[in-house]
């Protein structure tokens, strides 16, 4: 019997072992042609088949395409520009309390993640983890409401790139509707190039916004130690005067709560690195590096950069009136550079989150995409949404996730913002709920796996704080959705009530839809299925090499644990 590569047949590969890794791959696949491969021939289009049913995308993402996407790949706009309107609503103490508990949720969503991820490298990633270890109905509403979450983002994004170009053009003397057309073109050319344009795009950008933020922390330090330029407000010792006068708290208990749904949208995309295990060289050996430098981003790159950020921009700073997700000339990290008496940075860093905002655009076509056509793939969506070509992309799904686009234009109503921000408020909330899934799905695996007689030293990659940091992810999640519930009522109006929590119903409105449609409802530990689409593991070397690690001194070993 012959196997299929790339939608070419080819002879019977042979089982072999990694010996970094102990994974059993195939061997000796040919490849297509290269502008194939590329996605730029008539005959990337025409249908890919293969033989693994579990996952039909190309696996050509490597290590260092994994860990930027882990460690940059969610930078965007919600960090760069949505900082200042939660800095001017919460203050900076705020900021770093709500930012803080976010963080602390993805460190565990994301290695409850990458366990299940490198243990199923399944299309869809955690949406099918959902339906496999939660509710297929609950898994149904997950995958539709992560979908439509970028196919909104989409747009917005869009819509902000726009709006940073005219930064640099005051007077409107190019239309908004130009650049908007022009940025769509750019995200829809690069999305031609298949998973590995979306990659090296990840790579690189990701690695200018990381160098960005490390140049204005290292900046930031300097002028709160006084060594700014004598034009500007740091020439003197700035120290951290912003906490005492106007204050750490811009509005108590309330304004930290308020926080935590910006600090949601800044977060969101973090969990792409689990989509992209699917379509990794060597998944075993690359996720779990990646997965580990989360921690280093929520770290260094929210944590530490929005402390400088507190220290420099007071929140009653007239700037911040109008900051919000899509007012770019409020970015805290721009006032900053202005203030420093350094305009020519700001204009650099506005240049950045112009790149940002087209990135983190070019991931909800990523991610809406593979969740789509996995939703296919399990019959929760109209099947030609399964299609993967040649090129390996899902090309009908990726047309559906573009198409959302044109909504952009809809900031050039005069009543087009309004519209825009109920738009975004059914999927402000929606990553909550990805999040608090997969935690959950983790805990029910862990369950599942126990009660068929397996052990955690059998999964070839395991979360360091095992079904307890699973445990504090979903609890956090639960907090965290309460809080901003408080917020949407405390104004006692329904209309910014749906305003602020529209995401919640919606997600019911899906589950009820799946469940009416497949009749089937929450699982038992004992009907949960561990076997199918796991990843084939070579366990005596696999243990052979875990014993290698134990051997290690104990520098080593804590050092494996976060790099």
């Amino acid at each position: 019997m012959n196997d299929f590569k790339d939608g070419h047949k080819v002879g019977d590969p042979e089982k072999v072992s990694s010996e970094e890794d102990g994974e059993v791959y195939a061997t000796n696949a040919e490849r297509p042609p290269f502008l194939t491969r590329l996605g730029l021939s008539p005959d990337s289009f025409r249908r890919r088949t293969l033989d693994d049913k579990h996952n039909q995308l190309n696996k050509t993402l490597k290590t260092r395409h994994l860990n930027m996407i882990a460690i940059g790949g969610s930078i965007g706009a919600g960090l760069f520009v949505g900082s200042g309107s939660a800095l001017r609503t919460g203050g900076p103490g705020a900021l770093l309390i709500g930012f803080g508990i976010i963080g602390i949720m993805m460190f565990n969503v994301v290695y409850a993640l990458g366990e299940l991820a490198i243990m199923y490298p399944v299309s869809g990633g955690f949406y099918t983890y959902s339906v496999r270890f939660i509710d297929p109905s609950w898994g149904f509403a997950m995958g539709w409401n992560y979908v439509f979450q970028w196919a909104i983002v989409l747009p917005f994004e869009i819509t902000v790139a726009s709006l940073t170009v005219g930064y640099w053009d005051q007077e409107g003397v190019v239309s908004v509707a130009v650049w908007i057309t022009l940025f769509w073109l750019a995200i829809v050319l690069v999305t031609l190039f298949g998973v590995l344009g979306y990659a090296e795009e990840e790579f690189w950008v990701a690695l200018i916004k990381l160098g960005t933020i490390v140049v204005f922390m290292i900046m930031a330090l300097i002028f709160v130690l006084g060594g700014g330029p004598s034009d500007g407000m740091y020439s003197e010792y700035w120290g951290a005067r912003t906490w005492y006068n106007p204050g750490a708290l811009a509005d108590g208990f309330t304004g930290v709560c308020s926080v935590f749904v910006t600090a949601a949208f800044a977060f969101s995309g973090t969990e792409l690195v689990g989509l992209a295990a699917a379509e990794s060289e060597t998944p075993q050996k690359s996720l779990p590096s990646a997965i580990k430098q989360v921690f280093w981003r929520i770290t260094l790159f929210y944590i530490l950069g929005l402390f400088f950020v507190g220290l420099l921009v007071p929140y009653d700073d007239e700037r911040l009136i109008g900051a919000g997700l899509i007012d770019v000339s409020a970015s805290p990290f721009v006032i900053a550079a202005v203030n420093a008496g350094i305009p020519a940075f700001g204009d650099f860093f506005n240049a950045v989150i112009l790149l940002a905002v087209i990135s983190i655009g070019l991931s909800g076509v990523y991610g809406g995409s593979r969740t789509l056509t996995a939703l296919a793939e399990q019959g929760y969506a109209p099947k030609f949404f399964s299609y993967i070509d040649r090129a390996g992309r899902p090309l009908y799904s990726c047309i559906f996730i573009l198409a959302f686009s044109p909504l952009a234009y809809l900031q050039l109503a005069s009543d087009g913002a309004t519209v825009f921000y109920w738009l975004l408020g059914l999927s402000g909330l929606a990553a909550l709920f990805t999040w608090g899934s997969i935690c959950f799905a983790h805990i029910r695996f862990r369950a599942a796996w126990k009660y068929q007689g397996h052990t955690v030293d059998e999964l070839p990659f395991a979360a360091p704080f095992g079904v307890y940091g699973s445990w504090v992810g979903f609890i956090l999640v639960i907090i965290v959705l309460i809080a901003q519930f408080y917020v949407a009522i405390k104004p006692l109006s329904v209309y910014d009530f749906f305003l602020s929590y529209l995401a919640a119903p919606v997600v019911l409105a899906f589950w009820a839809v799946g469940y009416l449609w497949k009749r089937k409802g929450f699982q038992k530990v004992s009907q949960i299925d561990v076997d199918s689409g796991r990843r084939e593991i070579d366990y005596e070397l696999f243990n052979r090499l875990k014993e290698q690690r134990q051997n290690w001194p104990a520098w080593r070993r804590a050092l494996d644990k976060f790099f």
